[in-house]
């Protein structure tokens, strides 16, 4: 009786084994959680490009004079999940404005061709961006790939002429690396974490 079972517990030993490896010792059960596990493991550098943001200014991605920039990828006319997240990048903004936290919000648009300077102003003055703290910006079309990888973004055209993406708070630390995702609901752990980079 014993003889039968043996194959089915070494099967299932074995099976644990792989799914351990596969999940980074059980850390990581899905595949956003997997790519979150290996941004804090191995910081990702941020290559040095500058987006158009709303007032058609050149702005650079990477973090300035030791500030730390959140990044959210967005396209102007979604009428859901940018609607939630700007609502979160604003609560952000509010909960750290006169903080003197060195920190720059941008919502980078991976529909350069639409998404004009004039288009994401209208965008931005729905939400209050500044243009300061935070900005809406856009890649050329050449650079959008590669920051679309880097940042692990996933964007697929729909039946109606958007998108159907993932949304998640990028954050790229002073030292100009991607090192951290969350959440674009997560406000609390945002501002912990800022606080907590601030020299």
């Amino acid at each position: 009786m014993a003889a039968r079972f043996l194959p089915s517990v070494l099967a299932a030993v074995a099976g644990g084994g792989i799914l351990w490896l596969a999940t980074d010792g059980a850390r990581a059960f899905t595949s956003e959680a997997a790519r979150r596990l290996d941004v804090l493991q191995s910081p990702r550098k941020v290559p040095e490009v500058l987006l158009e943001d709303m007032a058609s200014r050149p702005v650079p991605l990477l973090p300035q004079a030791g500030e730390v920039v959140l990044v959210e990828f967005i396209y102007t006319v979604c009428g859901d999940i940018c609607q939630i997240a700007a609502a979160d990048f604003a609560e952000i903004r509010d909960r750290l404005q006169g903080q003197g936290v060195q920190v720059r919000l941008l919502s980078v648009s991976f529909d350069p061709e639409r998404d004009t300077p004039e288009q994401m102003a209208i965008y931005g003055d729905a939400h209050e961006a500044d243009g300061i703290m935070w900005t809406i910006a856009r890649p050329e079309q050449k650079d959008l790939s590669g920051l679309l990888k880097l940042f692990d973004v996933t964007v697929i055209p729909d039946e109606w002429e958007g998108f159907q993406h993932n949304a998640a708070i990028h954050v790229i630390s002073s030292d100009g690396r991607f090192s951290a995702v969350y959440d674009t609901d997560a406000v609390e752990a945002v501002v912990a974490y800022l606080g907590e980079a601030q020299p």
